[in-house]
């Protein structure tokens, strides 16, 4: 049984005036509170306004607690950043903690609470042995996937295998997301990985999870993302067009696998979308970009499906024939900053990252990545293998 939250618009929009992002990667010599400094900075600089503008602050992290030992981070980079008096809030939901934090600002907003806020999403994850990560993560899964031992990509290759049971999917239609992610990435400055690679190179990649080999599991990252968001209609006309958040979804399922009625898609991926083009009316059609969750290849083969993009089954054969790669019309384009898979997955920065990404497509400031004539960008972030999903659409 899936439960949802919704935000529903009338008479007024939730617009974004900032917007920025880190690179994402190994950042050895960098902290988080440098990572914070820098993208929210360069949100309010991009916005156009001073710290003092900002009414509350929301982040998105999962693991500053279990790998960094603070969990106090409302008021840890509120401090930071000098919002003094400013409300501050830590919000964690696994892998969509970034896009959760948004979830609620732009709640924050539309209840009257405060006009103008500031979201960051951010996490350091390199610094950490990879076991202690790999356990880390796993706290989004259920206790008794924790106690059999499984790792999330075990838990993916799960899904992967039963999709390739009832459809027909293959190997190579999973090494096609890779490779189409891979190429985006290199067009994109703030990616992780910045070189294309080949379906041989992906196919030939070491097993970590049977059928998942490296190259088709997101990698450890560390970055941050930051908006600003306002109510006030007189910061959003300043200077650039503001870009409206139009909808906004939440639906949660179980956490674990062997609760789930199918295992060939995600429910609460299904339910907040629906509920997204109902609030936006839109239909999936009206989508000229999309941002969504390849934590693993078999991930963006489920979204596709479960947000209405392809039938059931149909996602691989249309990837493998090269849609939903930039000038490849009339498909919607999909990751073109990489997604998770190319650009990286600092987890609480990613929601966050994948709203920046839109935000610069629709300004028509997306560089060699461009999608030509981008009006309406949806977003979605899923934290652990699908018991929370969160979507969000963008229009300018």
């Amino acid at each position: 049984m899936t439960t949802n939250s919704e935000i529903s618009l009338p008479g007024m929009k939730v617009s974004i005036i900032g917007a920025s992002t880190t690179t994402f990667g190994e950042l050895w010599d960098v902290s988080p509170r440098a990572l914070a400094r820098e993208v929210v900075i360069g949100a309010m600089k991009d916005a156009g306004i001073m710290p003092q503008d900002i009414g509350a602050l929301f982040v998105g992290n999962m693991l500053s607690g279990m790998l960094g030992s603070q969990e106090h981070l409302g008021a840890f980079f509120a401090e930071e950043l000098g919002f003094h008096g400013a409300a501050a809030f830590k919000i964690e939901g696994a892998c969509a903690s970034g896009s959760l934090a948004l979830h609620n600002a732009v709640n924050a907003i539309i209840s009257g609470q405060y006009e103008t806020v500031a979201v960051l999403g951010v996490e350091k994850m390199t610094d950490h042995r990879p076991e202690d990560v790999a356990t880390a993560l796993m706290g989004a899964g259920s206790s008794q996937e924790r106690a059999a031992g499984c790792t999330f990509p075990g838990l993916y290759a799960i899904l992967a295998r039963v999709h390739m049971q009832e459809y027909g999917t293959t190997r190579e239609d999973l090494a096609a997301v890779a490779v189409k992610n891979h190429f985006h990435a290199s067009l994109n400055p703030h990616s992780q990985f910045k070189k294309p690679i080949t379906m041989e190179a992906v196919l030939r990649s070491h097993a970590v999870a049977d059928p998942l080999t490296l190259l088709d599991c997101s990698p450890i990252s560390d970055g941050a993302a930051a908006l600003v968001l306002t109510s006030d209609k007189r910061q959003a006309t300043r200077d650039k067009k503001p870009i409206s958040i139009i909808a906004s979804c939440v639906s949660t399922d179980s956490l674990g696998l062997a609760q789930r009625d199918s295992l060939t898609e995600l429910k609460a991926t299904k339910d907040a979308a629906t509920r997204a083009y109902k609030i936006a009316a839109l239909s999936v059609k009206d989508i000229d970009l999309i941002e969504l969750h390849d934590c693993f290849t078999i991930a963006e083969l489920l979204a596709l499906e479960d947000l209405g993009v392809t039938k059931k089954g149909d996602a691989a054969g249309l990837l493998r024939r090269g849609a939903f790669t930039l000038g490849r019309a009339p498909h919607v384009v999909v990751n073109p900053s990489g997604g998770l898979k190319g650009c990286g997955h600092p987890i609480g920065a990613t929601g966050v990252k994948q709203v920046v990404e839109i935000v610069e497509q629709l300004r028509g400031a997306a560089g060699a990545r461009q999608v030509s004539g981008a009006r309406v960008g949806l977003a979605h972030n899923v934290g652990g293998t699908g018991a929370t999903a969160v979507v969000h659409i963008l229009a300018r």
